[in-house]
């Protein structure tokens, strides 16, 4: 055959020997994030606010695999330059950084408040970037990394009484656009995940009610809300080698969500 195919293996897929730095990844989303990780062979850095780490810490040596943790505030600058140098004194390197923490707040616009303006822009969009651009300098040295950022359905959409979280995930799509721009030519790859409605126990009692359920589920074409393994799949496709042509893009799971009208 004129081409020729035989490079090509599952291995591509494989995180073996990695280091993943992933906020949040003691509760939700991340922690099903952490796990895909660990299953594909990598070892963790997890950044956290919460003081709960003992399920995502019992889940990833269960792989295996090694986790450390630092708890603080991403919203400070200085914090996360304690978290670049904390994993380099721990592992050594970081090859992927996902950028899962964050947080929204909910009030009616006319009256909404300054305070949680200003706690979700710093959170969910300010530290993405501050910490990003210090991780990419490490991946710069290294010769290669991978960039993973969490946006939302609000990434394309927007809903009421949520006007920062809206925004930011905005503004996730378009740093990861920034972000694959500068980095790519230092075979850096920047992409995000755009979760949808997935089924957790923080949206537990929102799915109670009939209305709303519905209401969300009529507009997901797979019919039914996603389940954590949905997402794991994705990430670990993002943070491998399997990926390395795929740069400044936004992958959607959400069951076709944002398709819909």
């Amino acid at each position: 055959m004129a081409t020729d195919f035989g490079n090509f293996s599952m291995d591509f897929f494989s995180l073996k020997g990695k280091v993943a730095i992933i906020t949040g990844a003691n509760q939700g989303l991340g922690m099903a994030y952490a796990v895909a990780f660990a299953k594909a062979g990598a070892d963790l850095y997890i950044p956290h606010f919460t003081d709960d780490v003992s399920e995502v810490k019992e889940l990833v040596e269960a792989e295996g695999r090694r986790v450390e943790f630092i708890q603080g505030d991403l919203t400070n600058k200085e914090y996360i330059q304690q978290v670049v140098d904390g994993c380099m004194e721990t592992y050594g390197k970081i090859d992927i950084l996902v950028n899962n923490a964050g947080a929204s707040a909910f009030a009616p616009f006319e009256d909404y408040p300054d305070r949680y303006w200003d706690m979700c822009i710093n959170l969910d969009l300010n530290a993405v970037y501050f910490l990003s651009h210090a991780v990419a300098k490490i991946m710069k040295k290294q010769g290669g990394g991978k960039i993973i950022n969490i946006g939302s359905a609000l990434s394309y959409t927007a809903d009421k009484h949520c006007p920062p979280y809206t925004v930011s995930k905005h503004g996730v799509i378009g740093l990861t656009r920034v972000f694959a721009n500068e980095l790519g030519e230092f075979n850096i790859q920047t992409n995000a995940i755009c979760p949808g409605f997935l089924a957790t126990e923080v949206n537990a009692e929102l799915r109670k009610d009939p209305a709303f359920y519905n209401k969300i589920t009529n507009r997901i074409s797979a019919g039914r809300w996603g389940e954590m393994e949905d997402l794991m799949g994705t990430i670990v496709y993002l943070a491998s080698k399997a990926s390395d042509y795929v740069n400044g893009w936004h992958i959607s799971v959400d069951g076709g969500f944002t398709t819909t009208l």
